[in-house]
């Protein structure tokens, strides 16, 4: 299998595409996310390992070391950072907006990406499901919202697959946007070491590609050198924090597990449109199939890395993969139309996508209720985080540390006060409440504020007696105001 069969296919008798404007594009994607958007409204709010960049990119500008040694920190990813720093040259507050922004933007550019794809590919109909597919899988949509680096990331690959669609061997621009996405997500660097190897057997490698196939992973290094004096920081101090929270690691585990998280994110149906798409495209389109192919062997060939390298094996990892199975059911449904109206096949594939659409009309209604059931539970926690946010400013004069019920916000509350998150405790890892310290005001509280869903099993410590009373009430938090007169400062 190669990635040469899939210009052929996609450009038919070898016209050449003349590059499309890119207004339409902006305008599809802008409108995508505006609809996004008002749907989810009034959800929105940054995710704890975004705002951790955005802390770090905070210290980068105001001439701190980013502290990625903190109990429980995330990876670190070049590009967030860069923007968290951007961002943080105007204020904290503006950061979290851009991330924000950024967000749906990304949730936008993913629809048109993919129906641009499926058009390219399969035709404008199989795009259209695609899109409208993609847009609507409730994990897709609860991770996008939420701000974390996978959708700009898919976005970034997407683009290259596209360029490379419509024209091959594109070579450096291509390369552009798979060393951006490595600077957010290293399986890129398994994209771009691929194409650079298709680029070099059609005696099109220059000595710019090998210059970015190496980039991100360079900088990548040099970064946490820089920061840690490891550069493999990353790697190892990931595999720590999965061990801690006991997460599932192993290649071992994916032929079991991977299946199930495709099936969490796609759904049956989508799953059985996927195999009726891809099964039949490799075998009556293979030319405009094989690309799509490639993509999806190499983004479960990463997967599949990472588990090795001891990495959790995560639902969002596997949502490249997810979105490629998407294009293909969108083949399954409408990619008999680019058959001959003679072929054989033709009658048997609409039989089989007709099938396909039964499955996903009758699968509508509970993906409603997921979808719902998401929405709600993210209104909430932006709520919750709202008034966390509301009554920060109340600490900022205490010279102890301040306490939360687990690191959920940790990070944010470190941006709002202006502490090292050091200096801010788990009560739920020391056992009990000490002062200054937020407390939620209800067991379902804590459960929808959470870092890691195994938290919901492990027992918080009772808030203070009756006798004491907070200094500051609201709907979701306690405020307990006040440091022991030997509490050291932070």
């Amino acid at each position: 299998m190669s990635i040469a069969g899939a210009r052929g296919g996609v450009q038919g008798v070898g016209r050449r595409v003349r590059p499309r404007p890119l207004l339409v594009p902006a305008a599809a994607s802008l409108v995508l996310a505006a609809i996004v958007w008002a749907v989810a409204a009034p959800a929105r709010f940054v995710n704890y390992d975004t705002e951790y960049a955005l802390l770090w990119g905070h210290d980068l500008v105001h001439g701190r070391t980013p502290d990625y040694s903190v109990a429980f920190a995330p990876t670190p990813h070049p590009l967030a950072e860069l923007l968290g720093a951007i961002g943080s040259l105007v204020s904290v507050g503006f950061g979290e907006g851009l991330f924000e922004v950024v967000a749906f933007l990304a949730l936008g550019i993913l629809g048109w990406l993919t129906f641009a794809l499926g058009r390219a590919w399969f035709g404008t109909a199989a795009g259209v499901v695609a899109a409208a597919i993609v847009l609507t899988r409730e994990p897709i949509l609860s991770y996008g919202i939420r701000a974390y680096v996978d959708i700009p990331y898919i976005c970034l690959l997407l683009g290259g697959l596209l360029l490379e669609t419509r024209r091959r061997r594109a070579g450096t621009p291509v390369l552009v946007l798979f060393a951006l996405a490595g600077l957010l997500r290293p399986e890129a660097w398994l994209f771009a070491a691929a194409y650079a190897a298709w680029l070099w057997r059609g005696g099109a490698l220059r000595p710019i590609h090998v210059v970015l196939l190496v980039g991100a992973p360079v900088l990548w290094a040099l970064s946490d050198l820089a920061i840690t004096g490891d550069p493999l920081h990353s790697l190892t101090g990931t595999r720590s924090t999965a061990e801690d929270l006991g997460r599932i690691t192993g290649l071992e585990h994916v032929p079991t597990t991977l299946p199930r998280r495709l099936g969490e994110i796609l759904r049956e149906p989508v799953l059985f449109g996927a195999v009726v798409g891809g099964v039949l495209t490799l075998w009556r389109l293979r030319s405009r199939a094989v690309l799509g192919a490639v993509a999806g062997v190499l983004a479960v060939g990463a997967f599949c890395l990472l588990a090795a390298a001891g990495l959790s094996i995560l639902t969002r990892y596997l949502l490249l993969p997810a979105v490629i199975l998407a294009l293909f059911c969108g083949a399954g449904v409408a990619g008999w139309t680019a058959l001959a109206r003679d072929d054989r096949w033709r009658t048997r594939w609409m039989a089989l996508s007709a099938l396909t659409v039964l499955l996903l009309v009758a699968f509508i209604p509970s993906q409603v209720t997921r979808l719902h059931n998401t929405r709600s539970a993210l209104i909430t926690q932006t709520h919750i985080l709202d008034e966390l946010h509301a009554l920060a400013p109340a600490t900022k004069g205490l010279t102890c540390s301040i306490q939360l019920p687990n690191r959920r916000a940790v990070p944010q509350l470190a941006l709002w006060t202006g502490r090292r998150p050091r200096d801010i405790r788990s009560a739920q890892e020391q056992r009990t409440y000490a002062f200054p310290a937020f407390i939620p005001t209800s067991q379902e509280t804590a459960d929808q504020f959470v870092l890691d869903a195994r938290d919901k099993d492990r027992v918080l410590p009772p808030p203070p007696g009756d006798a004491v009373a907070p200094d500051d009430r609201g709907r979701y938090w306690l405020l307990y105001d006040g440091c022991p007169s030997s509490a050291p400062a932070p």
